[in-house]
């Protein structure tokens, strides 16, 4: 199976445990990794044949500004659901970095792996 990424994709969102995060927007980054046979997209040279990686990145996108959540596990298991269920994908695997949310470190936040079983 071939993959389809997205990589960087920066939403803002509110997500975090402590009452001052409830109450603020915070980008979190995401990559975004999705099983895809690409080769018919690759014979016909058409869209509709591909894993339309910007109707994922819509979707995901407005999903996340949408929700509150208080974990970013959470958060990144809706995610994965969503791709799943919504796109013609089998496996996704998303890393969901909340940013610099611990004092020292560029970034924190969880690398998920999903399947259709």
């Amino acid at each position: 199976m071939d993959i389809v990424f997205v990589q960087g994709l920066k939403v803002d969102t509110v997500i975090g445990i402590y009452d001052w995060e409830k109450k603020i927007r915070q980008d979190i980054v995401l990559d975004i990794e999705m099983s895809s046979d690409i080769a018919a997209a690759a014979e016909t040279d058409h869209i509709d044949q591909a894993l339309n990686y910007k109707n994922v990145c819509k979707r995901v996108a407005s999903f996340v500004r949408e929700s509150k959540f208080e974990l970013v596990e959470t958060l990144a298991e809706r995610i994965c659901q969503i791709i799943l269920n919504e796109f013609n994908v089998h496996w996704v695997k998303l890393k969901l970095n909340k940013g610099e949310a611990i004092t020292g470190a560029e970034g924190v936040g969880v690398i998920i792996e999903r399947s259709k079983s």
